[in-house]
This record gives C-alpha cells, sequence and structure tokens, in this order.
C-alpha cells in the first residue's frame, strides 16, 4: 500500500523492509481533498448534522466553537465548500451572539436557553477565524476574510493581555471574561497554536497576534522546563504555576499542546520531545494509551482506547525520532467526536510537516 493509499484509510501496515526503501516512500504533501475523501465523509456522517452543527455526543450532544471551528478547518482541507458553508451558517445564527463579533462558546439543544453562558472560548475564535482565513483563499469569497478580520481585531483586544511576569511579553486570555484574578491569570496552555496565529496575524494585520504566537511558544518552553504541560497553569508577577483554580494535571486538553507545535513546525520543542519520552516508555502495541497524566512524574493517570489518542502519540514519537512510517492506526468515525478530529489533525501534521511520519 503506498502513502496515498495510507491517507485514504488512514491503515497501517509494516514499514519497509530496508531503509532505503522507507526513505524513497517520501513524497511531498497531498491534496487531502482526493486522497482522504472517505475518511472526511465517513467523519461527517457521525458527528456533523445536515444543518450545519458538528456534535459532541459525550458533552450533552452539545455545539461549541471549538468543534465548529475544527470542523470548519478540516473542511478547507478536504475541499468541502458546501460542509463548511453549512458550518458557517450555523455558528453564525446560533453561536455570534457577541457585541464583540465573538462566539459564544457552546450551544446546548436540550436547554430552554441553548446558551446559558455568553462567555466566548479563544481557542475557538482562533480556529473558526483561521477556518475563515483558508475558506475565503481557497474558494475566492471575500465575506470569508471580512468576518476573519472582524473576528482578529477582537480576539486582539480582548483576549491578548500584558504577561504580569514578563512586562514585555503577552498572554493569550482562554476567554474575555473569568480568568484574569486579583493575583494572578489562568492560562490553558492548549489554546496556543502557532501557526492558526500567525497565518491569522497575515492575512488580517493584527500583528499582535504573531508576537502573541512567539510569547507562547517561549511560555511552553518555560513550562516544560518543569515536566509536562498541564492543562491548566495560573500566571502571576512571581512567574507561572500549576492552577490553583482549574484542572492541572497532563489531560485532555494539554495533549493537544505537543500536535499543535508539530503542525506549526516545532517539533523540537521541548514540550514535544516530554511527552514523546513517556509515551516511548508506556505506549505498547494493543493498549490502551494515557490521557490523564501527573505532569512532574509523568505517571498515568487515566488511558483511553479510541485511535485518535494513539495517533497523537504515534505522531510525537515520530517526530522525535525522526523515524519513518508513524505508528497511527486506521481511522474509526465512531470513536467521540475529540478524538476522532485529533487523529484527522494528526494526519494533517503529518501529511503537510512530517510526511516521513506518514505510515508506510
Amino acid at each position: 500500500m503506498n502513502r496515498r493509499r495510507f491517507l485514504s484509510t488512514l491503515a497501517v501496515l509494516p514499514m519497509a523492509g530496508s531503509a532505503g526503501g522507507a526513505l524513497a516512500s517520501r513524497m511531498d504533501s497531498v491534496d487531502l481533498s482526493h486522497a482522504a475523501d472517505a475518511v472526511w465523509r465517513a467523519w461527517k456522517e457521525v458527528h456533523l448534522a445536515p444543518d450545519g452543527r458538528v456534535v459532541d455526543v459525550f458533552q450533552q450532544d452539545a455545539s461549541h466553537s471549538e468543534g465548529q471551528g475544527y470542523g470548519m478547518l478540516l473542511a478547507t482541507e478536504f475541499d468541502d465548500a458546501a460542509a463548511f458553508e453549512r458550518m458557517y451558517e450555523w455558528t453564525e445564527l446560533h453561536l455570534a451572539q457577541r457585541s464583540d463579533g465573538l462566539l459564544s462558546w457552546r450551544w446546548l439543544p436540550a436547554s430552554p436557553n441553548p446558551v446559558p453562558d455568553p462567555n466566548n472560548a479563544s481557542d475557538g475564535d482562533l480556529f473558526y477565524a483561521w477556518a475563515l482565513v483558508r475558506a475565503a483563499h481557497r474558494w475566492t469569497e471575500a465575506r470569508y476574510m471580512t468576518r476573519a478580520i472582524s473576528l482578529a481585531q477582537a480576539l486582539t483586544q480582548t483576549c491578548v493581555i500584558r504577561n504580569p511576569a514578563r512586562p514585555n511579553s503577552t498572554l493569550f486570555l482562554p476567554a474575555a471574561h473569568g480568568f484574569v484574578h486579583d493575583n494572578a491569570v489562568s492560562i490553558n496552555p492548549s489554546y496556543y497554536m502557532p501557526l492558526a496565529m500567525r497565518e491569522l496575524a497575515a492575512a488580517t494585520g493584527q500583528t499582535a497576534l504573531d508576537v502573541c504566537a512567539a510569547d507562547g511558544e517561549r511560555l511552553l518552553e518555560e513550562i516544560a522546563a518543569a515536566g509536562l504541560v498541564p492543562d491548566w497553569i495560573d500566571v502571576s508577577a512571581d512567574g507561572w504555576m500549576p492552577s490553583q483554580r482549574l484542572p492541572s494535571n497532563t489531560g485532555y486538553e494539554a495533549l493537544r499542546v505537543p500536535l499543535f507545535l508539530i503542525w506549526s513546525g516545532q517539533q523540537t520543542h521541548t514540550a514535544v520531545r516530554n511527552i514523546a519520552s513517556v509515551y516511548e516508555r508506556v505506549v505498547h502495541v494493543g493498549e490502551a494509551v494515557p490521557t490523564v497524566l501527573e505532569p512532574g512524574s509523568g505517571v498515568v493517570l487515566d488511558t483511553s482506547p479510541d485511535p485518535g489518542y494513539r495517533a497523537l502519540a504515534g505522531l510525537v514519537r515520530c517526530a522525535v525520532t525522526s523515524g519513518i512510517g508513524a505508528d497511527i492506526p486506521p481511522f474509526d468515525a465512531k470513536q467521540p467526536y475529540y478524538p476522532a478530529t485529533l487523529q484527522l489533525f494528526a494526519m494533517i501534521a503529518a501529511n503537510k510537516v512530517l510526511p516521513e511520519c506518514v505510515p508506510v
């Protein structure tokens, strides 16, 4: 099975018999709209409602700005303008309720008030705006860029703030409200997606997002010097520490940190190398993959059999070892929305940044 066939099925085959044969299989990135259309159709069938709502079954059948942004970004990769437009229209109708143009973070179908909390989630806004930029370029659609510009301006104004530990540096707030306290700022490190921030800055002129991406990479280096990156940290004038207010293990949120760094071309980042060493130690064929760990010791607190998490582990290990062919399992659309989506992201990151990590 060649690399293109792999991308259409996300199946894993044994490596070629010789290093030379494996190296010869490397190639430039391919157009996923052709190479992996079956995978995209499987994801849509399970996780995308006909009206354009991305459904998170494990979260009360909720939809959120993260899911809409993730789904729309995938639609640009798979050249699916119709699905993109449905997701965009649903999101604008149901989540674009704030006066500043940002999205309310969650929609609950069974609630009398489906949007009980109008607060935003900056990672959802970031991916939504990034998807709009890519869609505007891919399909020459000016209204998508207009909306992306308004979102980038609002993100810069409300969610990029001064770092209390380093006044010349910035932080990316998780939301416009609720995370700045009297003595510290609560930050979610997985909300930093440097590539998205840089592409959005370049397209919209909001250079503060570019600066924030670089500041975020340095903050992640600082955190990684102490161990694995936690889900949440608190930053004060004295520096950072594991959050005293929110979950501070390395959990389901922090699993995105190495993925986003690799996708952004930062595969040698300390945060990537740290989690790779843990995966190397504890991930074995046929066994569940760690999904919650103690940041300092790397002790595994929870695991999952979902293939999306194994895909992340395989990509991270391959990125650090400079191997040929990542241990990425076949795609299963019936896994929950979150690991299913992360598995597609791992596929895209390998295709764009580390083609040698695509299984051969």
